[in-house]
């Protein structure tokens, strides 16, 4: 009789569960390390991290911000590596109703707002890390190896008190992808003509 109870418990607790928890995990993807003249530039792309419920409160007006934690470090033998780097970039996404647009703020892009009518456009946008500045060439030495770790997640939405009774699904936005490390070794491009 218990292990019947307990059994039928499961399979409720199963089916009233919310699927959003359930749903595929974000991952990054396309990572590209390159340089400049000056830099050392990132790309990548979040993937999988625009769930039904965070769609849902976004058109609803509600500002949503993906921070995204960016780490360079020096490969050193002996001891620990040194960090050369650490950034946290904020894309920032809010529905205005009246205008019927996406207004997006980028912190690599100087935080100036950014209009977009395309829902497509601005889940690229939000999205994806393009040509960032990681580290300055002056920091790198030709041969050495280095490591940039990185890893996105949704900021923790604050809303009026009263607004959490009404909006409670945000208690399961507990969206983060892990950790994603690339190392890569410094060569300089020599060009001659």
């Amino acid at each position: 009789m218990n292990r019947l109870f307990i059994y039928i418990l499961f399979i409720i607790c199963l089916i009233l569960s919310p699927l959003s928890i359930y749903a595929d995990k974000g991952y990054i993807s396309d990572i590209v390390v390159t340089n400049n003249r000056d830099y050392i530039l990132l790309y990548f792309k979040v993937n999988n991290c625009f769930t039904r419920d965070i769609m849902n409160a976004i058109n609803s007006g509600i500002p949503t911000t993906f921070t995204f934690y960016i780490r360079v470090f020096e490969h050193r033998s002996f001891l620990p590596d040194r960090r050369l780097a650490k950034q946290e970039i904020n894309h920032t996404i809010q529905y205005d109703n009246i205008k019927k647009a996406y207004e997006l703020k980028l912190t690599e892009r100087g935080d100036k707002s950014i209009w977009v009518k395309d829902l497509s456009e601005a889940k690229r946008l939000m999205s994806s890390i393009i040509a960032l500045q990681v580290v300055p060439l002056n920091k790198i030495m030709k041969g050495k190896r280095y490591r940039i770790k990185m890893m996105a997640q949704l900021d923790k939405i604050r809303l009026p008190f009263k607004l959490h009774y009404v909006f409670f699904f945000l208690s399961y936005w507990d969206f983060k992808t892990d950790w994603y490390t690339v190392e890569f070794k410094f060569r300089e491009n020599s060009k001659k003509g």
